[in-house]
């Protein structure tokens, strides 16, 4: 897999966050919400989200075999995230997070990210995180291999 734009793949026709839907994000975990991530509004809070996000893209990174496969001498390191809060969501309440990749670089990967509620087809709420590929050791940045890109491939924004 060698594009001609020089090993960066990127997707097309980027929508809006509000008109973002769950069958737009190719993979998905529930997360179901405590009570300690309630705020003072009665609502989960915001910083919440991004755990919510962190932990559903480590674990398909675990799953794809991006991270912490035998032999690995990278890490990804995120090097950029946003978020777009849509919705509130509430205890207890069980949400899916859904994942796809916007982009596959050289030696980066953005992920897209959402939250939906069981009982809504639209997002709470809309985020991203782009990660490098840098040595373990070293920390500079190196090339995604084959078998990473191809971990992934499938995950890619149509």
């Amino acid at each position: 897999m060698t594009p001609a734009n020089g090993g960066e793949i990127v997707m097309t026709g980027v929508k809006a966050a509000k008109d973002e839907r769950r069958g737009d994000y190719k993979w998905s975990m529930p997360v179901a919400s405590r009570w300690s991530d309630c705020d003072a509004y009665g609502h989960v809070n915001n910083a919440v989200y991004y755990s919510w996000f962190d932990t559903s893209l480590t674990t398909l990174a675990i799953e794809r075999g991006i991270l912490r496969a035998p032999g690995q001498t990278s890490i990804g390191l995120c090097i950029a995230s946003g978020c777009e809060f849509l919705a509130p969501v509430d205890f207890p309440q069980t949400v899916d997070v859904g994942i796809r990749l916007g982009r596959i670089g050289n030696s980066s990967l953005r992920y897209e990210l959402a939250i939906f509620t069981r009982e809504s087809e639209t997002p709470a709420a809309v985020g991203h995180f782009v990660h490098v590929y840098v040595d373990v050791a070293t920390r500079a940045s190196v090339s995604l291999t084959e078998a990473q890109k191809a971990a992934v491939t499938d995950l890619l924004a149509a």
